[in-house]
């Protein structure tokens, strides 16, 4: 197999400039030419292996840094938004693609920006009842699909947070207490009560009579992390504010929305501080059982925290992780990996993490291949959470977790699987709106960027054919 060439042009000119370093002082450090190193910057040339031993050698940078990141991201998300039809047979081909993601990141953004805002338009107006008149709040932009864009380009790792969330952990250790009764001692210093009720509501806060309140129907699990949150809420807010102001949010309400989930990412950091978590992952095999009893967090939290662990210098498992409903909507997404998941619609049914809901209880184990010819290790796992009494409804998600089938070894779940033998890889896809399978028996829809042929003397896998254009 040909050793894929590496272009990270965007990487050195961000490291040069990080080191406040000219081109010229820069390229003496690397041991090349000045035309060397400027071809280099702008991709047109690959970055070569003295190049890469010199970063590490002269500046201790973690090369793993030059091949990940957001350029396989924006990528993906480009080809799904050109496969929309408004595009018919203006799209770029992928090395375009590449280019653009690559030297150009901020414009390949704002293209896929400008597109989210086109096909939200479209939908809302295709969905309009004339029934229901004019609803102005339903041309406004999505607040949840901005922070989830947020997230998803931050690889889902905040360094100052989770750095902040860290040294409270460390405070907690060094007093010799858990952390939840640090948290519980730093909030009653606050003036804070902390009350415990027969209540369906998790957590709630009164910043008038300062009592917080948590639900005593949730799990234990539950009702550390809402504490947590509480007291990064009230510890944590200029960072928060810092944090808020530099992602420049377009609505308050995505600026709310934001706010929770920084607070939640404090919480579960706290709970499971990064280099302590990111040794027991290692060392346990990233058991999620034995994760969860010693941290105290549940499988859903061990597994979001295992996908965040993307600390420049020390980095885990590029894992992605995801969770889906019972209609199949994605709730949660974010990938470290090669693997990205849809903007619209659901995951491929073809995906074990769908298969959780009928086995309850149970970690379900596939080997999964895409169109592109990664290959997988995938992990899923039903998660139910229950209301705490008889007539409070339970509301019913599956998690996946898995990484590209090279880190198996690391994973305890991989453990006498056939990960050399290709034909036990199972065909998955993105979703079924740009996947270029054309013989999948679960497919919805056809491509949008394929040409269809309905022939109705003929019946295969599918009641047409596609073709390339």
């Amino acid at each position: 197999m040909a050793t894929q060439k590496l272009y990270a042009g965007v990487k050195l000119r961000e490291t040069r400039g990080r080191l406040g370093l000219t081109q010229k002082a820069f390229a003496e450090k690397l041991g090349v030419s000045l035309p060397y190193l400027n071809q280099m910057e702008n991709n047109n040339r690959p970055v070569s292996t003295g190049v890469v031993l010199a970063l590490a050698a002269e500046f201790g940078f973690d090369v793993r840094e030059l091949s990940t990141g957001d350029t396989e991201r924006i990528v993906v998300d480009m080809r799904e938004a050109l496969a929309d039809p408004v595009f018919a047979d203006i799209a770029p081909p992928l090395a375009d693609l590449r280019l653009a993601a690559s030297n150009a990141p901020a414009l390949a953004r704002a293209f896929l920006e400008l597109h989210r805002a086109y096909r939200e338009n479209h939908e809302q107006l295709a969905s309009l009842d004339e029934a229901l008149g004019r609803d102005e709040t339903l041309t406004q932009r999505s607040p949840w699909a901005e922070v989830r864009d947020f997230f998803h380009y931050c690889d889902n790792y905040l360094d100052a947070m989770d750095r902040a969330a860290e040294r409270v952990a460390s405070e907690a250790a060094q007093l010799g207490q858990s952390i939840d009764a640090f948290a519980e001692a730093k909030l009653s210093d606050m003036g804070v009560t902390l009350q415990r009720t027969d209540t369906e509501t998790l957590r709630h806060y009164d910043d008038t009579t300062r009592i917080l309140t948590l639900s005593a129907r949730s799990a234990p699990a539950t009702q550390r992390f809402q504490l947590l949150v509480q007291l990064g809420l009230l510890t944590q807010e200029t960072l928060l504010e810092a944090t808020l102001d530099f992602a420049r949010f377009h609505t308050p309400e995505a600026r709310g929305i934001a706010k929770i989930g920084l607070a939640n990412y404090f919480a579960g950091a706290a709970l499971m501080p990064y280099q302590v978590f990111l040794e027991q992952a290692q060392k346990e095999r990233h058991d999620l059982e034995r994760l969860s009893d010693r941290f105290g967090a549940s499988i859903e939290q061990i597994a979001h925290r295992l996908s965040t662990l993307q600390r420049p210098g020390a980095k885990g498992i590029p894992f992605f992780f995801v969770r889906v409903d019972q209609s199949g909507t994605i709730t949660k997404r974010h990938s470290a990996t090669r693997l990205q998941f849809a903007r619209f619609g659901g995951a491929c049914p073809l995906w074990n993490v769908h298969r959780a809901f009928e086995t309850p209880g149970r970690f379900l184990r596939q080997l999964a291949e895409t169109p592109d010819g990664v290959r997988y290790f995938c992990l899923a796992h039903d998660v139910s959470k229950n209301g705490g009494s008889f007539h409070a409804p339970t509301r019913r998600y599956a998690i996946g977790l898995g990484c590209e089938v090279k880190h198996a070894p690391d994973l305890v779940y991989a453990d006498n699987m056939e990960t050399t033998n290709p034909q036990a890889f199972e065909p998955i896809g993105i979703s079924c709106r740009i996947c270029e399978r054309t013989n999948c028996h679960q497919r919805s829809v056809p491509q949008l960027e394929r040409r269809l042929s309905i022939n109705p003397d003929v019946r295969g896998v599918l009641p047409y054919e596609m073709h390339r254009s």
